[in-house]
């Protein structure tokens, strides 16, 4: 992935402030105007899990379990080497749950992003 701009916007809940976030690489280093408390983390998930985690294929259901991790949302804007990245983060799930974490440096390391509140 060669260029990287995305714009984080993370609540941990329904009343709670908003925080803000961005993420901007060049080819594979994080690049000036960056605000991410764990950059290099964000690249890595985002390296690791591909284009997949933003742009799911589709397939099959999937069988999620039923419970619920918090109230915490993470909208995700902008785009990877050109293509348009909107996608939204909840724990609403034991799957959207596990997405939550595999992104979790990309989500801004707030006590929520990190699943610890």
């Amino acid at each position: 992935m060669n260029r990287i701009d995305l714009a984080v916007t993370l609540r941990e809940d329904a009343d709670a402030p908003e925080h803000k976030f961005q993420l901007i690489a060049r080819d594979g280093q994080v690049a000036a105007g960056c605000t991410l408390p764990d950059p290099g983390g964000a690249l890595a998930a985002i390296k690791r899990f591909g284009e997949d985690i933003f742009f799911p294929k589709p397939g099959p259901p999937k069988l999620c379990t039923q419970q619920y991790g918090g109230p915490q949302v993470a909208v995700v804007t902008g785009s990877i080497d050109g293509r348009p990245v909107n996608s939204t983060f909840t724990r609403t799930d034991g799957c959207e749950i596990a997405r939550w974490r595999a992104m979790a440096p990309l989500l801004g390391g707030t006590p929520g992003s990190r699943g610890e509140a």
